[in-house]
């Protein structure tokens, strides 16, 4: 019953929580405020803090080839020996792919019958500007590139080469078939492999966190930058961006979800209910790994085998984040529009295809989908890096939603796997559906 369920779980206790000025979340948005303060007040001043936001993102782009590479090499070793897990593990990926490429189209379609991004006009100018003319003549030239060409570039003929240049196609290609040479190691002489690949991610994610720290300081130079050079616009932009994205969101866990709970007998409320603790701790923390262990000691409460939880649940958090897909794909329209960068139905297929493979190497901490996201502009090379100092003045407000929306895509995910490969128990979730109907 799900009183003993939470009677179970182990209870902690109170922390006494920092001052509310030490958060990251606090300082990006003050310093929002105060860019937009400059930017209105003194414009001419607010155009020579662009530096700034160029630091920051210097900064960023240095880790992403290598955090990509470790939490895609990472996040496939972590899905396990597919002959040996079989029924379960074959399910969970083919459901993973599917719902994850629903939701990238998803956000591609409603990105583009709002116009998300329109409206932002004298961008395109400073965006044209600030790459310069050698980026234009690239941009001009990749456009003329030839499928045998494009297909060639995907593949590195170095090693570090890859690295080096910020090749994050290349860089993939290389995750996915180092991750896989892994997996086909005895577990004996993978373990220390694996260990030291963690930990060198670890370390990489705290690199992240040092950057982190001079969010508050890019954020300013970029929202004082964009709002000095273009006036109002952009901020009335911005505000749609997180308005819309949570409409986007609400859509996906109402429509998709509710369409594939429907369709395996699942009530969606009830189960939403179920994890209504988790809920709200994401929606402080914006943060889905604070959540994990909780959730694969309370689902089996729910009927899924402790089996199929173990492994889905895990391996959901690397290969199924809804929420990232939703945010990248609806990110890229936005960019788009904003910067006035023509995309064709075949660009945004392409651009589809890369995000299916780095919406995979998302990290589950808070930020992670803006370093995949970072590195997924990267590599289209037409869209603008500019904008992704701008964007992550608002990602604070746009990761509270990302966040849940994984959690809860995985939380689905696991239960309709376990209900495929016959790993569901009918008789706990009756045990616990009265119970759980009469929460307050």
């Amino acid at each position: 019953m799900i009183a003993s369920a939470d009677a179970a779980l182990p209870r902690t206790a109170p922390v006494t929580r920092p001052p509310v000025w030490t958060g990251l979340g606090f300082q990006v948005s003050v310093s929002m405020v105060l860019g937009i303060a400059v930017g209105l007040i003194w414009p001419d001043f607010a155009t020579s803090m662009k530096v700034l936001g160029d630091i920051f993102l210097r900064l960023i782009k240095t880790a992403v080839a290598p955090l990509v590479f470790l939490t895609v090499a990472v996040g496939l070793v972590a899905a396990g020996d597919f002959k040996r897990v079989g029924k379960v593990g074959l399910l969970a990926i083919v459901y993973f792919e599917v719902v994850s490429s629903v939701a990238l189209v998803l956000g591609l379609v409603f990105g583009n019958l709002i116009g998300i991004g329109k409206g932002m006009g004298g961008m395109t100018a400073s965006a044209g500007a600030s790459r310069g003319a050698a980026a234009a003549v690239k941009a001009a030239d990749a456009s003329h590139t030839t499928f045998d060409q494009f297909l060639l570039n995907v593949f590195p003929d170095s090693f570090v080469g890859a690295f080096a240049r910020g090749e994050i196609l290349q860089v993939l290609v290389i995750a996915l078939i180092f991750g896989f040479g892994l997996m086909m190691l005895s577990p004996k002489r993978r373990a220390p492999i694996e260990r030291g690949l963690e930990t060198i991610s670890t370390a990489f994610f705290e690199f992240i966190h040092v950057v982190m720290r001079l969010a508050p300081i890019g954020t300013f130079g970029a929202v004082a930058y964009a709002v000095g050079s273009n006036g109002t616009a952009v901020l009335i932009s911005l505000a749609y961006l997180v308005l819309a994205f949570y409409a986007l969101v609400l859509l996906f866990i109402a429509v998709v979800l509710g369409a594939v709970c429907a369709a395996f007998r699942i009530s969606l409320v009830h189960l939403l209910r179920f994890i209504r603790e988790e809920i709200l701790i994401m929606l402080g923390t914006a943060s889905s790994e604070s959540v994990l262990p909780r959730l694969l000691e309370k689902l089996p409460a729910y009927g899924a085998s402790k089996q199929a939880v173990g492994l889905v649940l895990p391996t959901g958090y690397a290969f199924n984040l809804d929420g990232t897909s939703l945010f990248m794909s609806m990110g890229v329209i936005f960019l788009a529009n904003a910067y006035d960068v023509p995309l064709s139905w075949e660009g945004e297929l392409g651009i589809l295809a890369v995000m299916l493979l780095t919406s995979k190497g998302a990290a589950t901490v808070s930020g992670g989908s803006f370093v995949v996201f970072a590195a997924t502009v990267t590599a289209s090379g037409t869209l603008p890096v500019d904008g992704l100092a701008l964007i992550f003045g608002v990602y604070r407000f746009l990761s509270i939603a990302v966040s849940t929306c994984n959690v809860i895509g995985n939380t689905v995910a696991t239960i309709v796997v376990a209900k495929l490969a016959g790993e569901f128990d009918e008789t706990a979730r009756a045990r616990i559906g009265q119970a759980a109907a009469d929460l307050p």
